[in-house]
């Protein structure tokens, strides 16, 4: 009996021996890739997973001396003041109006912007084009929400100086409500819509040349080459990228509205983002914020779930 179970143990070490030490063999011959990779692993764990923790002040009466396990439990208390607090729904409906704006008139922009300079014969136009399209990403918003709001400025700036010499009265566009979001999306659109469409371009970069070359022997014209070639040759980018977008719905870049907005304008440009940091950091209720968080994070997960359970469905491609 004895040597029976002596023998299983071998067996079960063999058996288990071969992967263990295939894995390591391959992890040691792609070592300096594994290496490469480390520093992104190590960012997501100490500033995307190990702050995972701090969650739990959610369901706490969280205060500083106390600490986060000395603070006493509240459970589901900071999620009801935030069901019944009238501000904290028309913060949230600023926030999926902004951001559904986005979806629908700044989403499409990086996708055409790729598609014409795709269509560029001149390298050196081309290169130039990217270049000032490209720039403005790589301003904070500190510098960039500045810019616009000298743009639109009531008394120096460049809009209302010409509605000035057209015989119209200046506006006040930052103080309007009804401005304050459009002004949001194009902002948006000019600061982000260059960088974003690199990922388009890649995707346009990985169609075969040949079939472009078949339909040009076929008598296809650019416009059906445009849609029977390259449309599809990145619908695949578009559908994941429309996903990963949806998830954030919930989620307004803090400072570009914080640039952007100001008392006059809190009924439509105050969002989730600005009323964590008045309420978190100039009101120290962090467990009120970290339910917002809480609460967006799921809100965010369920929409990427159905965006790409829906994807997943209608076509080929999805995240999992």
């Amino acid at each position: 009996m004895k040597a029976l179970t002596e023998s299983q143990g071998e067996v079960w070490q063999r058996a288990h021996r071969k992967p263990l030490a295939a894995a390591w063999s391959a992890i040691n011959k792609h070592k300096y890739l594994y290496v490469l990779l480390l520093p992104g692993v190590l960012w997501y764990l100490i500033f995307r997973y190990l702050p995972m923790y701090g969650v739990i002040i959610a369901f706490k009466d969280y205060n500083f001396s106390k600490g986060i396990w000395g603070s006493p439990w509240v459970g589901l208390k900071h999620f009801e003041f935030l069901l019944h607090n009238r501000d904290f729904y028309q913060i949230v409906r600023n926030t999926l109006v902004i951001n559904v704006y986005e979806l629908i008139f700044a989403f499409p922009v990086p996708v055409i912007l790729a598609l014409l300079l795709n269509e560029m014969r001149s390298v050196l136009f081309k290169r130039s084009i990217q270049t000032v399209v490209y720039f403005p990403h790589f301003l904070s918003w500190v510098v960039f929400g500045g810019i616009i709001i000298q743009l639109l400025s009531p008394n120096e700036g460049l809009v209302n100086n010409l509605l000035r010499h057209l015989g119209l009265e200046p506006v006040f566009f930052m103080s309007k409500s009804e401005y304050f979001r459009p002004i949001v999306v194009f902002s948006s659109i000019l600061k982000e819509s260059g960088w974003g469409a690199i990922i388009y371009l890649a995707a346009l970069s990985s169609i075969d040349p040949e079939q472009y070359e078949a339909a040009t022997i076929d008598g296809a014209n650019r416009w059906q080459k445009l849609a029977y070639i390259t449309l599809p040759g990145i619908r695949n980018t578009v559908i994941i990228m429309l996903i990963l977008k949806v998830g954030y719905l919930l989620d307004v870049g803090f400072e570009q509205i914080y640039i952007l907005y100001n008392a006059s304008v809190y009924d439509v440009g105050d969002v989730l983002s600005t009323y964590i940091y008045r309420i978190g950091l100039q009101s120290a209720q962090f467990s009120v914020t970290a339910a917002i968080g809480l609460f967006q994070s799921i809100i965010g997960f369920f929409l990427i779930w159905s965006t790409n359970r829906l994807a997943r469905k209608f076509s080929e491609v999805s995240l999992w």
